[in-house]
């Protein structure tokens, strides 16, 4: 007789997937990364009920990080960090990418110093009167 531990090794859906390997806080937000063509399975985009077998190749790519990794287990549930990074290895081009970008700082282009951007409201204030009025 099957029990409910067997059916979830054998079948898993790509959003209930993404949630329990810990790439997402919550499914919706799987879902809607997939469903915007940020998550590819095997180099082609996917709809969030595809069923994820082990071995498929899944491209995740998130304003945070870019990774690629390789199924190794199926799971329904959210368990602990621990038990999640088993479902999943990560590819040797994905790991030599990330260092890449950690030592070169290349994914940093969009941070920058508080008060480096705009003006506020009460800053160009200060630059009217310091300048007479003309900004």
């Amino acid at each position: 007789m099957k029990t409910q531990d067997d059916k979830q090794d054998t079948k898993c859906r790509l959003d209930k997937w993404l949630w329990a390997a810990r790439f997402f806080k919550t499914r919706s937000l799987a879902t809607a990364a997939i469903e915007t063509g940020k998550v590819h399975v095997d180099g082609g985009r996917v709809k969030p009920a595809k069923e994820v077998h082990i071995g498929h190749l899944v491209h995740i790519r998130n304003k945070d990080f870019e990774v690629e990794v390789t199924v190794n287990a199926l799971s329904n549930i959210r368990r602990g960090a621990a038990e999640a990074q088993l479902l999943y290895c990560e590819t040797t081009a994905s790991v030599a990418k990330r260092e890449h970008l950690r030592v070169t700082g290349e994914n940093g282009h969009a941070l920058r110093d508080r008060g480096a951007g705009r003006p506020t409201k009460r800053q160009l204030r200060d630059i009217k009167k310091f300048t007479g009025g003309a900004y």
